[in-house]
């Protein structure tokens, strides 16, 4: 990575700053934990596999950071530029900042297990030669004017400006299924209960009576998004008196984006036999949805399967929930706006209370499911007209309140706040085991008080430590307006916390910033101890069984825990170098971010569940020079 900046100052009155970056990453990241194991693994032997591709699997295989996945490569490169020109015009003053980012990046990788299920990218181990790459290439412009000065003896500080902003995003994903991906779906989600290898099979009644594999199928899908956005915004203080003062913003934001969903390449046999055979009631009812849902994985199914005759022929995607292409536009704007009330009685007393309406912008649903059919069963049964999902989510809004206080005593310094958020359409992004998808929920709320305490005990000693309380819930009504689409993964998070949001979380550190001695030479020591509640990882907390039931999913929280973090410095006495020596999470806690499904292994009651970690211990050497 570099960076560098230039700064002229052209006359007393005019700056100019200009900041440049490059930087280049490539790793073998990120695997996953499988952290329970589905109850259907004793059939994979059924299925003919002398490997069920989980050797390292539970609390055991967590602790120890052992997975099953075979490679995880991804690789990325961006550049930016951005100027500043500071100008004061006399009365007031111009600040413009131009900004240009370019970013692509590339990844491939295994599946979380050691079969040969599926690759992504052009570099898994079952990729076809000739694949493009799987990756992410985006493209950012900003422009931001502003002005700012006083009126009336300084009583009033002022600032108004505008921003521009335009974003073109092309997002491409490549899969291929291997020769294992038959058999293991099949033993992972119907053990011996449709036969051997029934995705197989069953596809030979939608082929003449000859059976398709598998392996080999792929497809090539590009998401693209142009986005443009455009706001102008004011922000005051008015000081009515030195004690008492109001502050005022608002910033109308305008957005816009066009997106699309057009398949580059896609190939398919056993997804199109399946079709072929559920289409014409070959296969038996209870095993149609399984059959269509598996061979034909979503990341991998062709958008020109076709229909039988008998149906008309033409696309299967108007009988069927398979992927479709689609291009759309999304528009949306908002007034979003901000109230302060500051009282300050004396210098080391300050009390406010603020309102706050936030705004984030919606856009698209970039997966291959985004647009697919919902009424499956009324299309074929009578003849329904289609109706297929919106790729679109909204926009979500948040009203935020908050009083508080800001205190000094001596060399310590407080301040407590109490807090309030009430979101609506809040966006929620899933990960299923087979399909990412994006919706809004109705409500959420967040609400609590945070104290923090900081200062110094001694002229080169500090300290610090904060606390925060939240109880971060979805609303017991947050279904109320969403679409049809999602209201049953809606449903499932009405009155459940939000994903990794504990009630309770601190921090507490001391720093000692001095002599080490009379050498000259300088020591810089610093301990800080976090901690963080219990909190959800998972985007749903409970599931739908097939028989009505809800229940919870497996090792969904994570349990509280403390992490210990420590430096260590020697300037020498020149302060030209400083030598140091670090750790992070000095304990070793093994936590979780991230627990999901683990994609295809498993269906409800049966989950095979995989966590992503996060960092465990860490330690290093920092070497800093200036000159």
């Amino acid at each position: 990575m570099l960076r560098g900046q230039l700064y002229v100052e052209p006359s007393a009155d005019v700056s100019i700053r200009i900041l440049a970056d490059y930087s280049k990453v490539d790793e073998k990241c990120c695997d996953a934990v499988i952290l329970r194991e589905t109850e259907l693994q004793p059939f994979f032997a059924f299925h003919g596999l002398t490997n069920d591709g989980v050797d390292q699997s539970g609390f055991s295989a967590l602790k120890n950071l052992s997975t099953n996945g075979q490679q995880f490569l991804n690789s990325a490169k961006q550049w930016g530029l951005s100027g500043e020109l500071k100008w004061d015009i006399g009365g007031a003053k111009l600040t413009s900042i131009t900004s240009y980012r370019d970013f692509a990046s590339e990844s491939s990788q295994d599946d979380f297990v050691s079969v040969l299920n599926y690759s992504v990218g052009r570099r898994g181990a079952t990729a076809l030669p000739g694949l493009p790459k799987n990756g992410d290439n985006i493209t950012t412009f900003t422009q931001e004017i502003r002005l700012q000065g006083t009126a009336f003896n300084d009583k009033f500080d002022w600032l108004i400006g505008g921003f521009y902003g335009k974003e073109d995003i092309t997002a491409q994903g490549v899969m291929t299924l291997g020769s294992d991906f038959q058999r293991a779906v099949s033993a992972g989600n119907f053990g011996s209960a449709a036969g051997v290898n029934p995705l197989f099979a069953l596809t030979a009644l939608g082929n003449g009576g000859v059976p398709v594999n598998a392996a080999g199928a792929n497809a090539v899908n590009r998401f693209e998004q142009n986005a443009t956005t455009f706001s102008v915004f004011t922000h005051n203080v008015i000081s009515f008196t030195d004690q008492f003062s109001l502050t005022l913003g608002a910033r109308y934001v305008d957005e816009k984006k066009d997106a699309s969903f057009d398949q580059l390449s896609g190939t398919n046999g056993a997804c199109q036999a399946s079709v072929n055979g559920v289409l014409t009631a070959a296969v038996p009812s209870a095993l149609r949805a399984g059959l269509v849902g598996l061979n034909c994985f979503p990341f991998v199914a062709p958008v020109t399967l076709t229909a039988p005759a008998a149906l008309g022929g033409g696309l299967a995607s108007r009988f069927l929930p398979l992927p479709r292409e689609w291009a759309n536009t999304f528009k949306d704007d908002e007034l979003t706006y901000t109230a302060q009330l500051t009282y300050k009685p004396n210098d080391d007393l300050m009390l406010y209370g603020s309102f706050s309406h936030g705004f984030k912008s919606g856009g698209f649903n970039l997966d291959p499911t985004a647009a697919n059919l919902i009424n499956s069963t009324a299309v074929l049964t009578t003849g329904a007209a289609p109706i297929y999902a919106d790729p679109r989510f909204d926009s979500e809004k948040v009203d935020a309140y908050e009083i508080g206080a800001k205190a000094t005593f001596g060399r310590i310094n407080a301040n407590i706040a109490l807090f309030q958020m009430d979101m609506s359409d809040f966006q929620v992004l899933e990960f299923t085991g087979v399909q990412f998808t994006t919706f809004n929920v109705a409500g959420a709320r967040s609400r609590g008080f945070e104290v923090e305490v900081f200062g110094r005990l001694h002229d080169y000693i500090s300290v610090n430590a904060s606390v925060t309380h939240a109880k971060a819930r979805y609303d017991q009504n947050c279904t109320a307006g969403v679409p049809a689409a999602v209201v049953a993964s809606v449903a499932l998070l009405c009155g459940q916390d939000l994903t990794n949001a504990p009630r309770w979380a601190g921090v507490t550190g001391i720093t000692y910033d001095g002599p080490l001695n009379s050498s000259g030479w300088g020591l810089t020591a610093n301990m800080n101890v976090s901690y963080s509640g219990s909190r959800r990882t998972s985007t749903q907390a409970v599931e739908r069984l097939s028989s009505g039931a809800i229940v919870p999913l497996p090792l969904d929280r994570q349990e509280d825990y403390f992490k210990i973090n420590a430096r260590l410095g020697f300037t020498d006495p020149s302060e030209r170098f400083t030598f140091e020596v670090w750790g992070t999470n000095l304990g070793n806690e093994i936590t979780r971010g991230i627990t999901s499904n683990t994609p295809l292994r498993g269906g409800g009651g049966t989950r095979s569940r995989i966590a992503f970690v996060e960092e465990p211990r860490m330690y290093g050497i920092t070497v800093r020079t200036k000159f």
